[in-house]
């Protein structure tokens, strides 16, 4: 197998560039918020296609989404009017959480057998307590495997004594030719709606027993936010399809114990694999959040997912 890793600096960006020489594969990734911005492929006529939305472009966009694949945490989707309470302690911050806004650390770059990875990594030195107030650290490995890229979280607490408290996922916008022309594909299972009007979960809940196909929800839903919990959902397999371009994603969310689907009604949809939920209009305490995941003293957790991009001929 033949890959390569480059850098590049890029619009203020240092980015990293890594490729699956043999099997046209290529990721470009951030070393702000550690943001995947290119997942593409090469096609017939072997030139790159990207898969996310405004794959592989830094500018910022007039109006909508401005984003690629966001990474989320140490909190999902946002705390109630920018702040917390935390073991009686405030925490203060925006939208998804502070690891988006740091510049990451590339703590190893490695090619091995089938496959080859970029490792990025915060430490608690890298952020301030009222942004989260324990020491806990966290690595995002990117790794190119074959026609897949798997993400890995790994969280290390290095309190001797206190259990930590995260929540955190990826928000990746996968493009397609309009907001009419892409379509989900779910598996079979029991699934779990929880609803978040004004962005904050009202505690209306509704079980779905799905048979299988396309979601079964509305577009004009997107824009407000469909999260699901995965109560009972065994093959995790889900397919993200756009027919005009011929682009389709493979999603294998085992393990993960939450989604969320979103779109502003730009030509993309996010499926965001989630390990916790925004906060309550009641707002409760952090470490009391719904879905919250816990690291023992001086313990730590892991956590994965895998995207499949694929091309299909298109006549």
């Amino acid at each position: 197998m033949k890959f390569s890793h480059s850098e590049e600096k890029r619009e203020d960006r240092q980015l990293d560039i890594l490729i699956d020489e043999d099997n046209g594969l290529r990721i470009v990734v951030s070393r702000l918020g550690a943001e995947l911005i290119s997942l593409a492929r090469i096609n017939e006529a072997g030139k790159w296609t990207g898969f996310l939305y405004r794959d592989n472009d830094l500018s910022t966009p007039p109006q909508g989404w401005a984003n690629h694949a966001t990474v989320m945490g140490y909190y999902l989707h946002r705390l109630k009017d920018g702040h917390s309470l935390y073991r009686g302690r405030e925490i203060k911050g925006g939208n998804h959480g502070f690891l988006r806004s740091k510049i990451w650390h590339l703590a190893e770059s490695s090619i091995e057998g089938s496959g080859a990875s970029l490792k990025y990594q915060i430490t608690p030195e890298d952020f301030s307590s009222s942004e989260y107030p324990l020491k806990v650290s966290v690595s995002l490995t990117y790794t190119l495997d074959t026609n897949r890229v798997d993400v890995l979280f790994e969280f290390r607490n290095h309190e001797p004594e206190l259990t930590a408290h995260v929540a955190f996922g990826l928000h990746p916008g996968f493009a397609a030719t309009s907001f009419e022309t892409f379509h989900l594909q779910m598996p079979k299972g029991l699934y779990r709606r929880y609803f978040s009007p004004g962005n904050y979960l009202s505690g209306e809940t509704r079980e779905i027993e799905f048979p299988g196909g396309e979601m079964p929800f509305s577009k004009n839903e997107l824009p407000g936010s469909i999260i699901l919990e995965l109560v009972d959902v065994r093959r995790r397999n889900f397919s993200y399809v756009d027919p005009p371009s011929g682009r389709w994603v493979t999603l294998d969310l085992t393990g993960v114990p939450y989604m969320t689907l979103w779109s502003d009604g730009g030509p993309f949809l996010c499926v965001e694999p989630c390990w916790g939920l925004t906060d309550h209009r009641e707002q409760r305490a952090f470490e009391d959040k719904q879905g919250i995941q816990t690291i023992s003293p001086g313990g730590e957790l892991r956590a994965s997912f895998s995207m499949s991009p694929q091309l299909a001929s298109c006549d």
